[in-house]
């Protein structure tokens, strides 16, 4: 075996091994030019979004149809804070769109008119009519009250009377002739025999003889004739007497009516649904004027009446819905609210219970978000919207046809058949902005073939922003704006630098900075307390540091149960000494929002077989997709190594040790590779050094994710079994840049108490862990040349027994 002395090792690891200056992002606080974030300026215009914003300014002032937005990225990005603020700012300099109001509609009931207006105008409209009601019942009563008015409606009815009582005067002339004499009553005209000048009763004319009441009786035939056509004539002369009196109402009416209804027109002149509306009015009044004059005499009458009787009374026709009110807007409308049902988006028409009946009428119309958004903007977050799926197939109907309605059909919760309405639909005008991630929007663009058509515009908010002076400047605008909102207490700028460091550790990179606004938005919150309850006026860096280390407090609930069960020995790790076919990988788990890492015991066998590399996970439905791949990378690399002389008679079982829930990611398939070659060359892995990386066919070590959380894991079971100066992690050399370790382990690094090696090959990092070469198979004494030989072995084992 090839051997190398101790400082030959140690230099061959100093190769790999990352300074302690490159494991964080310091913030210098000099870089701020101001004390607090008080003294800034509120012009914080999303940090790293110029592209997102352009494309966001130039989608909102796009008036084509079809172009409303999408806004794409990641949750807690300020996406919606963002587009609301300037939104808010964007509408001032619009135009205020109009009201809309809902009128009686008089050739169909069914079918209420919709009215615009010019801001403001709807509530005067509703005035005027109110007061065109009260105004216009009074006077008619007045008038017809008048005792002229009643001296002339006399004069018309006696003349009528007396053409009526000259007929009875005729007709009882005519049956005298045939011996009967007519009376008038209330309930008709009837007759009755004249017997020797006497009008004689019903029983004294059955005493009569025989003979002489068949003579009456045959005389009557006739006379009830005569009776008949005098009915007639008097229900002429009724129906004549009723017309000239009405005709002559309706004349005297006109003359109160048409001043009101000139002065509600002369208010509105250029609208011609008003005064279409208004001419019925007059029709209607003209038509229903009884009601008017008899109202007065029967609200007394009406207090002892069952209400469930009391008809609907005409002028109630004539008042006005005003179904959406701008007058209190400023520009244009922008809403944004968290009720997704179908009525709160749409609107509805509402019934009320009257004495156990349900009624309603237009005045019941009630709008939704979208009317009251009308010639402006309104917000929905896509997944809320989505999950009702009516909501959203209606929303495209309305946004393709430009108008809406009221459709009550969507939310008949009753088996009732209830009397509905269809209001006349209003012309829509205005902007939809969806906000939701990458997942939904390439999902609604290949099932829904409209969603393409009525969205064009996508704007995409960047998760990260570079991390220089600007955005750093940009952050402490953030800030600033923030603390004034709220009312919390500023930020000093070691404050800022901080945030800034734990900003970039978000990122995951020490070039960036997250866009993650609210989870910092909940750091100032937090460290805003902890000023408060140390009676500071300003945030400092000690302050927020000691913030972020409560924050993670918190949530150390399942890792302090992880670290535990490896402290006591429940969980198998090594952080010494050395092992053939063992290694330490490192894993991150996830709980909610909080994410740790800790270290997984990988085991690797090899014998003789035709399997190949075996997923132990795999083979019992624990192994995830990624998972599985890197597995069968492993072959392809270990065929490409060793393969291409002899044939492979290998089996390689790997196995998660102690792992039971399951397990995904390729971010240990290097740390399995290595175990594999370490049990293949029978040489021993040095187990105070914990592993992560994935790798390629080719053998090239790629970069994994949650490299930070991964190191203070297993610097965390290290430290708890004392720092040797051995132990470290072995990372990939990709992944320098995301490094963003706590000053705990930097300052272990520092003290070389602690180690973290970066590599970009299977040979580097193979060599850092055994402390023997990589070589190739045709050198004696590398790892490679004995792993070859065994292969070589299993090859020659398996033909003999082919």
């Amino acid at each position: 075996i090839y051997t190398k002395d101790l400082e030959e090792l140690l230099k061959m690891r100093r190769t790999n091994e990352v300074s302690y200056k490159d494991l964080k992002y310091t913030c210098n606080e000099n870089l701020f030019d101001f004390d607090t974030t008080e003294e800034l300026v509120n012009n914080y215009k999303g940090i790293g979004q110029e592209r997102a914003i352009a494309s966001l300014e130039f989608g909102l002032r796009v008036d084509t149809k079809g172009y409303n937005l999408y806004l794409e990225g990641p949750t807690g990005s300020g996406k919606t804070t963002y587009t609301k603020n300037y939104l808010d700012k964007l509408s001032k300099t619009k135009k205020t769109p109009p009201d809309w109001c809902y009128i009686y509609n008089f050739e169909n009931p069914n079918e209420p008119i919709a009215v615009s207006l010019p801001a403001g105008d709807g509530n005067k409209f509703k005035d005027v009519m109110e007061k065109f009601i009260k105004e216009i019942r009074t006077d008619i009563t007045n008038t017809f009250k008048n005792e002229d008015f009643e001296k002339e409606k006399n004069i018309i009815s006696k003349k009528y009377q007396d053409k009526r009582d000259a007929l009875l005067e005729n007709l009882n002339k005519q049956s005298a002739k045939y011996g009967f004499q007519v009376k008038s009553a209330d309930n008709g005209i009837y007759m009755m025999p004249v017997v020797d000048g006497k009008v004689i009763k019903e029983e004294d004319f059955d005493k009569l003889d025989e003979e002489i009441k068949k003579e009456y009786e045959d005389k009557s035939t006739i006379v009830q004739q005569k009776i008949i056509e005098v009915i007639a004539q008097i229900k002429s002369l009724d129906e004549e007497s009723e017309k000239k009196i009405s005709e002559w109402q309706s004349n005297i009416a006109l003359l109160t009516i048409e001043g009101h209804i000139s002065y509600v027109k002369s208010n509105f002149k250029r609208n011609k649904k008003i005064s279409s509306f208004l001419d019925g009015v007059k029709k209607d009044i003209l038509r229903n004027i009884s009601d008017f004059v008899e109202d007065n005499s029967n609200q007394k009458n009406q207090n002892i009446q069952d209400p469930r009787q009391v008809q609907k009374k005409p002028w109630e026709n004539y008042r006005v819905n005003v179904f959406v009110d701008n007058s209190n807007t400023e520009g244009a409308p922008v809403i944004m609210d968290s009720n997704y049902s179908f009525n709160n988006l749409f609107g509805r028409l509402e019934y009320e219970n009257y004495y156990g009946m349900l009624k309603t009428d237009y005045t019941m119309l009630r709008p939704g978000l979208l009317q009251e958004a009308n010639g402006g903007y309104i917000m929905f977050q896509a997944n809320d919207l989505l999950s009702n799926p009516a909501c959203y197939e209606y929303l495209k109907r309305v946004l393709r046809n430009k108008e809406i309605g009221i459709d009550n059909s969507n939310d008949q919760k009753s088996s009732m058949v209830l009397v509905s309405l269809k209001p006349e639909p209003i012309p829509l005008d205005l902007k939809v902005i969806l906000i939701g991630n990458e997942n939904v929007y390439q999902t609604l663009l290949s099932v829904d073939e409209e969603f393409r058509k009525l969205f064009k515009i996508k704007v995409e908010f960047e998760d990260f922003a570079p991390l220089d002076n600007k955005n750093l400047n940009d952050l402490a605008g953030f800030v600033h704006g923030f603390c004034t909102e709220q009312g919390l207490p500023h930020l000093d700028k070691g404050a800022v630098a901080r945030l800034a460091e734990y900003s970039s550790r978000l990122a995951e990179n020490k070039q960036k900075l997250s866009t993650q606004f609210g989870e910092l938005s909940q750091v100032i919150v937090e460290a805003a307390t902890w000023a408060k309850l140390d009676k500071s006026k300003v945030v400092t860096r000690e302050i927020l540091e000691r913030a972020l280390v409560e924050r993670k407090k918190r949530t150390l609930k399942y890792d302090e149960k992880f670290t535990e069960m490896i402290a006591d020995g429940t969980l198998l790790i090594d952080t010494k000494g050395s092992k053939v076919g063992e290694i330490n990988g490192l894993t991150v788990l996830t709980m909610g929002e909080y994410s740790f890492g800790k270290p997984a015991r990988i085991t690797a066998n090899t014998y003789i077989g035709k399997k190949g590399v075996v997923n132990v996970e795999r083979e019992v439905n624990l192994s995830g997709s990624t998972h599985s791949k890197g597995i069968m990378i492993l072959n392809g690399y270990i065929g490409e190594k060793f393969g291409k002389e002899i044939p492979l008679s290998l089996t390689a079982s790997i196995c998660f040790e102690q792992l039971y829930s399951g397990v995904d990611g390729d971010s240990a398939s290097s740390t399995e590779l290595y175990a594999i070659l370490s049990s293949l060359a029978n040489i021993p892995i040095n187990q105070a050094i914990a592993v992560t990386g994935s790798v390629n066919q080719k053998g090239e070590i790629q970069a994994i994710g949650g490299v930070n959380e991964k190191i203070e894991g297993y610097f965390e079971i290290c430290k708890l079994r004392g720092l040797t100066g051995e132990q470290g992690v072995m990372i990939p050399k990709e992944n320098i840049e995301n490094l963003n370790l706590n000053n705990e382990v930097i300052d272990a690094v520092k003290n070389n108490k602690f180690h973290i090696y970066a590599i970009s090959t299977i040979d580097e990092g193979i060599e850092v862990l055994t402390g023997v070469p990589a070589g190739e198979i045709n050198i004696p004494g590398t790892i490679n040349y004995l792993a070859y030989q065994t292969l070589k072995k299993f090859s020659k084992i398996s033909s003999k027994e082919d």
